[in-house]
């Protein structure tokens, strides 16, 4: 009948609400420090919208400084310009904004590595810090050279900043 809790079930809030529970329980019943949720799919997908408005409004009940939002984009390279695009980036970026979630971290995909010029570009029109603009350029081998490149690109140390987390060196 499409009945939940005596009332009609809705998306807002009745899902959204049930995705805030699950992630404040998750903290809960393993005591961790950080909870890493991810919000896959492409943004503007409908299918995922009641995840985006359930992170957009756990943010705001949890308050400035407890949540960072790390956007994972792509930045193409096109072959026939001879270039890296970053009008991709700046659309979903701007898709984000419109539904009230601002990226604090802009991870960038790409086969072809950012110089400053780029990255200062993603950083302007995306309105991140040009040092959260953290580029994921395609590896070589194995996926686990991944994390030793986000760590020489920094991104530890800028979550730790701005969740205000104490962390003894990482040991990788």
């Amino acid at each position: 009948r499409g009945d939940y809790l005596g009332k009609t079930v809705q998306v807002i809030p009745h899902v959204t609400d049930e995705i805030q529970k699950r992630i404040r329980e998750i903290g809960e019943k393993t005591g961790v420090d950080v909870v890493i949720t991810e919000i896959g799919g492409t943004i503007g997908d409908i299918e995922g919208l009641p995840f985006v408005e359930a992170i957009r409004e756990f943010a705001l009940g949890a308050g400035r400084g407890n949540v960072l939002f790390l956007h994972v984009t792509f930045v193409p390279f096109i072959k026939a310009a001879g270039e890296l695009k970053t009008k991709p980036t700046q659309q979903s970026v701007a898709k984000l904004r419109e539904i009230g979630i601002l990226p604090d971290i802009l991870v960038a995909r790409t086969e072809k590595p950012l110089d400053d010029d780029l990255r200062a570009k993603i950083s302007m029109f995306c309105n991140v810090p040009v040092e959260a603009v953290i580029e994921e350029i395609d590896v070589d081998h194995s996926i686990y050279e991944v994390p030793i490149m986000l760590r020489r690109e920094g991104m530890d140390e800028l979550i730790c900043r701005r969740l205000s987390l104490q962390t003894r060196p990482p040991d990788m």
